[in-house]
Formats: C-alpha cells, sequence, structure tokens
C-alpha cells in the first residue's frame, strides 16, 4: 500500500443530540422512516490512525471497556470500505480515544466510524471528495454522514439524507449519562410494539424548532424539542423519568432522552445554569455523570 502520509493522522469528531426525533412506522427493510434534527455538541472523541501490519483497534477513556475492538467496530468498518473502493489493504491501527458516552444515544459510536473514515482518506492521500465520503458514511449506517458534517442538519430517509441547517447562536446543554446502555434496536422494537395497531403519521420537521434553531432563541427550541422514541426508552428504563424531573427541576428550559437512550439531555439558557443543573444531577444519584456541552459543534476535522 502506498502511503503518502507516514501518520499518524488524528480527526477529533463530535457527538450529536436530536433535537426533534421524527420516526414514521415501520418499513419493508425494517427501518424506519424518519425527520431527524441533528445538533453537533461540544463532546467528541479523538480517532488515530496509523500504518500497521494488520487491521486492529484500541481504544481508551471513560467506559472503553464496552467499545468491541472487532470488525464489528465502525470505525474498523470505515477503514475497510474505504481501502475497498481504492483496491487498498486496510492495514491500520485505529485508536480511539473516547469522550462521547457509550450507547448512550449520542452516536459515539457513529462519530468513531466518520473520524476513522476521514482520517484513513488522509493516511493514505487518497483526497476523496465531500460525496464520496458521505456515501461511504451512508452505507455504516444512519447516523455517520453527520457525523462527518456536524453543525445542524434535518436528517431524512432512515437519517442518512442530510439538509444542513443555519443556528443563529449558542445553546448550552447538561447531558446526564445513565449507567449502561440500551440497544437502538431495542428501543425501536419497543416503540413498534407501543404503535401496534395504530396508524404511524409520516415524519415531518417542525417549523417552528427550525424556526427556533435559525434565531437562536433557546426558549423558542426548549418549547419545540421531540422525540418520538422517548415514550419507548422510558418504556424498557422507566428511571430515566426521575432523571429528567431532577433536571428540570434544578432550572433547565426543557428535557428529553437522546436519541435511543439513556443518556438524557436538558437544554439551559446558559453556561451558569448548564453547571448549575450538573451539579444538582451529579448530587442527586440519578446518573452517572453529568457533562456540559455547547452546540453547534464542527464536524469531524483533522487535528
Amino acid at each position: 500500500m502506498s502511503v503518502t502520509n507516514p501518520g499518524p493522522v488524528t480527526v477529533r469528531v463530535p457527538a450529536k443530540v436530536n433535537v426533534q426525533l421524527a420516526v414514521g412506522g415501520a418499513r419493508a427493510d425494517g427501518f424506519h422512516d424518519l425527520a431527524n434534527v441533528f445538533l453537533a455538541v461540544s463532546l467528541y472523541d479523538e480517532v488515530t490512525v496509523s500504518p500497521a501490519a494488520e487491521l486492529t483497534v484500541t481504544c481508551q477513556g471513560p467506559d472503553a471497556g464496552q467499545v468491541p475492538l472487532d470488525r464489528t467496530n465502525l470505525a474498523a468498518r470505515a477503514a475497510e470500505l474505504l481501502a475497498a473502493r481504492h483496491g487498498l489493504s486496510p492495514d491500520v491501527h485505529i485508536h480511539i480515544a473516547k469522550d462521547i458516552p457509550v450507547a448512550g444515544g449520542m452516536a459515539g459510536g457513529s462519530a468513531d466510524g466518520a473520524g476513522a473514515l476521514l482520517a484513513c482518506d488522509a493516511l493514505w492521500g487518497l483526497g476523496s471528495s465531500r460525496a464520496e465520503l458521505l456515501s461511504i458514511c451512508a452505507e455504516l449506517g444512519s447516523d455517520v454522514p453527520f457525523s462527518l458534517v456536524g453543525g445542524a442538519a434535518l436528517g431524512t430517509g432512515r437519517g442518512e439524507q442530510l439538509t444542513e441547517l443555519t443556528v443563529g447562536g449558542a445553546f448550552h446543554w447538561v447531558f446526564a449519562v445513565a449507567d449502561g446502555g440500551l440497544s437502538t434496536p431495542a428501543v425501536y422494537g419497543e416503540f413498534d410494539r407501543l404503535h401496534e395497531g395504530s396508524q404511524v403519521p409520516a415524519p415531518e420537521a417542525s417549523a417552528a424548532l427550525l424556526d427556533a434553531l435559525r434565531t437562536g432563541d433557546a426558549s423558542a427550541l426548549a418549547a419545540a424539542l421531540s422525540n418520538d422514541l422517548q415514550p419507548a426508552a422510558l418504556s424498557l428504563r422507566p428511571s430515566l423519568r426521575t432523571t429528567l424531573d431532577t433536571g428540570l427541576a434544578a432550572g433547565a428550559l426543557a428535557a428529553l432522552v437522546s436519541g435511543s437512550g439513556p443518556t438524557t439531555a436538558f437544554l439551559v439558557k446558559d453556561e451558569d445554569t448548564a453547571e448549575s443543573v450538573a451539579q444538582a444531577l451529579r448530587a442527586s444519584a440519578t446518573c452517572r455523570a453529568a457533562r456540559v456541552a455547547v452546540s453547534p459543534a464542527g464536524g469531524a476535522v483533522v487535528l
């Protein structure tokens, strides 16, 4: 394999929160049509790739023990897909410095896939177009394209078809990290069970929410936040209700389950409130950790 950059190459990639997750009924292929408004937040993983004798993955950071280190890891799959497109062998060592909650509904695995893809492209000197990278991201998973792009975007289809959105200001968040994870397929399965026998409307982006993002109005955004998967996540993990109530009582403008959970997200009015809400959540013993972040954050970038 001809490598133009001897490496290593490190890419920083953000977590996300879904400020709207509208879910349609199950399709014939098992997926669901979505209107998924993504907002990247300032919690990051760093993915470093370097030449190696064979494809290997290592990981360090909070809950690193829960991260698969085999070919099922999206970072490893990203290296394989990119290499296959260019007739290369994916002989790299991928190291993930993990700071995004694992299995927490914040797209940490998807972020690592996008990060490894961009890092391998730089390491191998391929100069792939944005369109080619996004095509590979969509093969990897529904959330991976947004992890590459960052900022804010509306995802349609199964979430992989992105329309970038304008954000008119900074939004402040607190994320409460729960003990253990929630399986995304299990949450969608519970969504289907809860809606069995009923007509699920086609998902549509909220005009009020898009306007709140565009104007940077935190109060308006708080009023428009929604997640159709939240009832399913709460059905599987009822204790999350207490976490949501604790953050609201501490002064959050709004609270919701992040994606398929079990991380819960709290929109607050400013940085000072974020710190006080985080302290209240930590003291409440309703979550394992509370993290403060700001959005929007940039997408995957080579450091």
